[in-house]
């Protein structure tokens, strides 16, 4: 965990997600949730939007590394997902804009599509002048993201990614500028007798899909579609418009 959120961006939230459901929250009520609190996907109340090809890189690095824990017969482990939400008194040193909060209410939608696509293209050619000139890139997976936090409407609504997928769910319409970071931990755990036994004690209490103890392969799969749900492609027609083609696959 220290390592994932190694930063000089300050980590306001900290999700520990496994794609199961039960036992999956951090049971304290919202005024003792603090920047120091791992929380669970219980407690998860925001889909993430990220751009286009990132997505894409993102779906196919989470494939791979599955596929590998599957192989190797482990089970148990998580995506550990850091927010900074962005805000007017820090300083950017991506070239993206400060902290939006966006409630709908207005008729800005258009003009606030095209700023944030601006900025993501600033931050895209900012990363590939530093490539060029052989410094190390500012936005990379799983560190300095530059997303979307769209707030889900319901706190602790686990049906909403695992039952018709968050695209299909309904936002009380706040979307954040967050900065991710994430990465797989907790790969060292096989699914040996005593995962064996747990699963089958917590089956006879709850739905076994639900337990975070099952076999690699179904745990897997199950991760994979949990990811799959929370993070949604974003995509920027403003990127298309300066460098893209007409269909928008630069975007």
């Amino acid at each position: 965990m220290g390592n994932l959120f190694c930063s000089e961006y300050r980590i306001h939230r900290r999700f520990d997600l496994k794609g199961s459901s039960y036992g999956r929250s951090a049971d304290k009520p919202e005024e003792e949730i603090d920047e120091t609190t791992t929380l669970k996907d219980m407690d998860l109340n925001f889909v993430f939007r990220i751009q286009r090809n990132r997505f894409q890189e993102l779906v196919k690095q989470i494939d791979q590394d599955c596929e590998f824990l599957e192989a190797e017969r482990i089970m148990d482990y998580s995506l550990l997902v850091g927010l900074h939400f962005r805000d007017d008194n820090r300083g950017d040193k991506m070239g993206l804009s400060p902290f939006l909060l966006r409630t709908g209410k207005d008729g800005s939608y258009q003009n606030e599509k095209l700023m944030r696509g601006c900025r993501f293209l600033e931050a895209e050619l900012q990363d590939m002048d530093r490539i060029l000139a052989g410094q190390k890139p500012l936005i990379r997976l799983g560190a300095n993201m530059p997303a979307r936090a769209v707030r889900m409407a319901r706190r602790s609504d686990f049906d909403q990614y695992t039952h018709g997928g968050a695209g299909h769910s309904s936002y009380n319409g706040e979307v954040c500028e967050v900065v991710l970071y994430f990465g797989i931990i907790d790969i060292l755990q096989d699914y040996d007798i005593s995962k064996k036994i747990e699963h089958a004690y917590k089956s006879l209490q709850a739905d076994p899909t639900s337990i975070s103890a099952v076999d690699p392969k179904h745990y897997s799969k199950r991760f994979r579609d949990f990811i799959g749900r929370i993070f949604i492609s974003d995509r920027m027609p403003i990127a298309a418009s300066v460098g893209g083609n007409a269909n928008g696959s630069n975007s």
